[in-house]
């Protein structure tokens, strides 16, 4: 027997930029990892202490399915206190992540054939999980004139009868662009009109920068609009694997079925870490999010001054995207010279479609004096 007995799909599946770049990092020593998007922070002593002692005093069963009933409760309270927008917790379910939570929401909704509009540069998951889902992703190339904003009109033009959806990212992976509320709300009207559902992944909602504003977009549709997010990014709890669905009750519901015969249930310490850690928010995501502020600015400052580098201006997120065609590259190309001549690890724009593939995304999960290490080194290269 050998891999012909698989999906043709995974007999020879397309070349992953990210795993190639991780691979090659592994090979390597004194490499600093400027590619993964996971906060260096250790999640909070409290959070964890909370988490092992409810587990010591019997929580270590499953749930109910769609999450527990306080956790929902305090999710709902969270964006009511924070955002002023309000769900009930029937229209919450909890899930393994930010990622699961758009997976099992899409294979609820979309039957074969149907679209789903990706404005890119896009987390590359999203194509995927629409093919999964046996659903034809319709991507949409973001423009480098204008730091590849949402272009609301674009959006309107690929709609067909087959569309059910869209997918944005807000703050946006990898570009740190934030949709503003003038946009949000354009792109509410056309889903409106046109009875489809805006997925908006919020998972990098806290991190945004001095001067940018971000609102979720159900307050701008609040029938259409449907929220993903989780613990992972704000609350320095990547390895916890807890996120959520926020959406018209009908769409929660059956993603919980279809989440039946996926996973079922979100581990039980994961949420009971979660409802301590949204209980206490200000107290635990001000320092990380404080934090990321620096970098970020720092980031900012110091690229600019790089003659072959442009940067484009961070609104939110926790990752600095920057415009590397002076170099005469491509980006993987700079990715593996970059790496091989300065041991830096960065994300090829590529992988978040054609339209970046002069730039390369730089995450600064890595502390200042790590970020300052690696600036030197830029410094240093000429091309």
């Amino acid at each position: 027997m050998d891999s012909s007995i698989l999906s043709k799909q995974y007999q020879k599946p397309a070349f992953n930029i990210l795993a190639d770049v991780c691979a090659k990092a592994a090979k390597m020593n004194n490499v600093i990892d400027l590619s993964v998007g996971d906060p260096n922070f250790t999640t909070s002593q409290e959070i964890i202490d909370y988490a092992f002692a409810k587990a010591k005093a019997g929580m270590t069963h499953y749930t109910e399915a769609e999450g527990l009933p306080e956790l929902r409760q305090t999710i709902c309270d969270y964006y009511a206190s924070k955002y002023q927008t309000y769900f009930d917790k029937d229209q919450v379910l909890v899930t393994i992540g930010a990622q699961h939570a758009l997976f099992i929401a899409l294979e609820a909704l979309l039957d074969p054939g149907d679209e789903v509009i990706i404005p890119q540069p896009a987390y590359p998951p999203y194509i995927n999980q629409v093919k999964m889902a046996n659903g034809t992703p319709v991507i949409i190339d973001g423009q480098s004139d204008n730091d590849f904003k949402i272009n609301v009109d674009e959006i309107s033009k690929k709609i067909t009868p087959k569309t059910k959806a869209i997918i944005i990212n807000t703050p946006n992976n990898p570009t740190g662009k934030i949709i503003s509320d003038e946009d949000a709300q354009a792109l509410a009207n056309v889903a409106i009109k046109n009875n489809l559902l805006i997925f908006s992944d919020e998972i990098y909602s806290d991190y945004v920068m001095p001067g940018y504003h971000f609102s979720p977009i159900t307050k701008f549709a609040p029938e259409n609009g449907v929220i993903v997010s989780g613990m992972s990014k704000s609350f320095a709890m990547t390895g916890w694997r807890i996120g959520y669905l926020i959406g018209p009750d009908w769409l929660v519901t059956a993603a919980n079925e279809v989440n039946d015969a996926v996973t079922f249930v979100a581990p039980t310490m994961s949420q009971e870490a979660a409802i301590y850690g949204l209980k206490h928010y200000e107290e635990i995501v001000q320092p990380l999010t404080s934090a990321f502020e620096k970098r970020i600015l720092f980031l900012q400052i110091e690229l600019a001054k790089i003659s072959w580098l442009k940067v484009i201006p961070v609104e939110g997120s926790i990752y600095i995207f920057v415009d590397i065609s002076k170099t005469g590259m491509d980006s993987t190309e700079f990715a593996d010279q970059l790496l091989e001549k300065a041991g830096i690890l960065v994300v090829p724009g590529a992988a978040f479609g054609k339209c970046a593939k002069k730039f390369v995304r730089i995450a600064a999960t890595q502390p200042l004096e790590t970020l300052e290490d690696a600036v030197k080194k830029l410094k240093q290269i000429n091309w």
